[in-house]
């Protein structure tokens, strides 16, 4: 029997940090606004009542938001760490920042009230001047709200406050391309997933051509080295867990879209070996649709996964069932290029019959429309 290890650290405030893990980061997407995408979204939440109410939550979270002070972490901390680890917790709740920034950008672009834009500026801002990159890319993944934030808010910058934000955002770019190890497993796993996702944002942020030529060709060498023809990934199989193969496609479905804004098609990319992203999603559908059930970690190839499922942590329990929910985020950033799916994704997020809008990825969907 296998002994199972508690975190001494757990105290006061474990019962936050359990809440916090299951909490999402915020209203990110993949986007940046044009000035037209910009108006076709404030008219959708103005004249549909489904996408009013999707926006609702945000407008309230902005407002409680406005004289917020932001608490960004010199460093993020997360990636490796159980969740009672006291650095953890300290990154989760640095990163209840990026909840607001996000929230704050949508109520600018809906409302056109300039002090949703002025606050969120001043979060950004001190992010930019406080943080300092690691290059770890599962830790720096959780900034695309803010990232996204910026690209809504950047006509609230002067010239002047550009240069801090821009100068931040090199950096971490930056130094995620100098962690990427050769050869390593981490050069083709989940890491390098949301190692792309967070340089091609950047590059598209700032129009950065050598950026976007970096991300563009890393992501045809990861559906290669990913990937698989059958649809299955390669932390599907060292993981044995969907829960993987979810967090390896959204990075990557994040990026086909800002890439798809402009153009550039890769969700229907297909390597030499026959592996895509459409695929791939196609493999996940049946274990949301509960057509197909897989037990979790059975098989795993990788020693943290026991570690925490022997910390006690619920969903890294060996042979705990895939919740097709987990598949929900994948769905929502497929369903840019597959409106088909919008009734599973409503079906998921528990609001079937809003087949236009299950959610709020849904409307952001239609307001890119070309």
């Amino acid at each position: 029997m296998e002994r199972i290890i508690r975190c001494p650290q757990m105290r006061w405030w474990a019962p936050l940090a359990a809440m916090l893990v299951c909490l999402p980061l915020g209203p990110g997407s993949s986007m940046s606004f044009t000035a037209t995408q910009r108006d076709a979204l404030a008219r959708l939440v103005q004249s549909d009542r489904e996408a009013a109410k999707l926006f609702q939550k945000f407008q309230r979270l902005a407002d409680a938001s406005l004289d917020d002070i932001p608490h960004p972490a010199r460093q993020i901390g997360s990636a490796g760490k159980l969740a009672c680890d006291p650095a953890k917790v300290e990154t989760r709740l640095a990163l209840e920042d990026m909840k607001k920034i996000a929230a704050l950008a949508f109520a600018d672009v809906v409302t056109t009230n300039a002090v949703y834009a002025r606050a969120a500026k001043r979060m950004i801002l001190d992010w930019a001047k406080t943080n300092q990159p690691s290059g770890h890319p599962i830790d720096e993944t959780e900034l695309e709200p803010l990232f996204v934030a910026y690209g809504l808010t950047r006509h609230a910058f002067s010239v002047e406050e550009r240069k801090p934000v821009e100068s931040w955002l090199r950096l971490i770019s930056r130094r995620q391309r100098e962690e990427l190890r050769a050869n390593s497993v981490t050069a083709s796993n989940n890491w390098n997933s949301h190692r792309l996702k967070t340089v091609g944002l950047i590059a598209f942020l700032l129009e950065d051509r050598a950026m976007i030529d970096y991300a563009m060709n890393g992501f045809k060498k990861q559906i290669e080295s990913n990937l698989r023809s059958d649809g299955s990934s390669l932390d599907f199989h060292e993981r044995d867990a969907l829960h993987y193969h979810c967090y390896d496609l959204e990075p990557l479905l994040t990026l086909a879209i800002a890439a798809g804004q402009r153009g550039i098609a890769l969700y229907d990319y297909q390597s030499p070996s026959g592996a895509s992203l459409r695929k791939s999603v196609q493999f996940l559908v049946p274990y949301c649709d509960g057509s197909a059930t897989h037990l979790e970690w059975v098989k795993s190839k990788v020693a943290f996964d026991r570690v925490r499922a022997n910390a006690g942590e619920k969903k890294f329990q060996v042979g705990t069932p895939f919740d097709p929910r987990d598949g929900l985020r994948v769905l929502e950033l497929a369903s840019f290029f597959d409106r088909d799916l919008n009734p599973l994704v409503a079906r998921l997020a528990k609001r079937e019959g809003h087949t236009r809008f299950p959610v709020w990825q849904s409307v952001l969907n239609e307001a890119l429309l070309p």
